[in-house]
């Protein structure tokens, strides 16, 4: 089941995702998709990374950034969603941001039609606390190489105070 959307009231459910992002490529327009990490908390993090993947790697679009979700008038609403999950809804740490991060670009599988335009990705948000820019699917090794170092602590994160929330 998807529990992401349904548990934060999106109104949206994959399948009208990705019917979306057929209409706007039939219509050649361009698309664009924002992921929030950290959505789905701790308990439903693979969960989101997987399932964001796949609807990108379904309908790849144009545009793709990732951003960590924040909640500056308090989580509580939020958490709501999530009140029958054993631990509830637990809000994720920078490194397990920067893994379901690494955990989405590694499950994204872009198919070969669209290999030779990409889909230009953007992850320099300022809640980001690991900047990123490339292009998928070229620059997926590096990207997920510059996470992976982040994780091991050989690359700084942005610190709190600068992350401009």
């Amino acid at each position: 089941m998807l529990q992401v959307l349904r548990r934060v009231g999106k109104g949206e459910t994959f399948a009208s995702s990705l019917a979306a992002l057929e209409k706007i490529r039939a219509a050649g327009l361009k698309s664009s998709v924002m992921i929030l990490h950290g959505l789905g908390g701790r308990a439903l993090s693979a969960q989101h990374a997987e399932r964001s993947a796949a609807l990108v790697s379904a309908a790849p679009p144009d545009y793709l950034s990732t951003l960590v979700v924040s909640f500056p008038l308090g989580v509580e609403r939020h958490a709501a969603g999530f009140a029958d999950l054993a631990g509830g809804f637990q809000q994720l740490s920078p490194v397990e941001i920067l893994a379901e991060q690494r955990a989405l670009l590694q499950a994204i599988d872009m198919p070969a039609a669209r290999r030779g335009t990409g889909t230009i990705f953007r992850s320099d948000h300022a809640s980001n606390y690991l900047p990123l820019r490339g292009t998928l699917p070229r620059d997926q090794g590096r990207l997920v190489e510059e996470l992976s170092a982040a994780q091991a602590g050989q690359r700084r994160l942005r610190p709190e105070w600068a992350r401009g929330l």
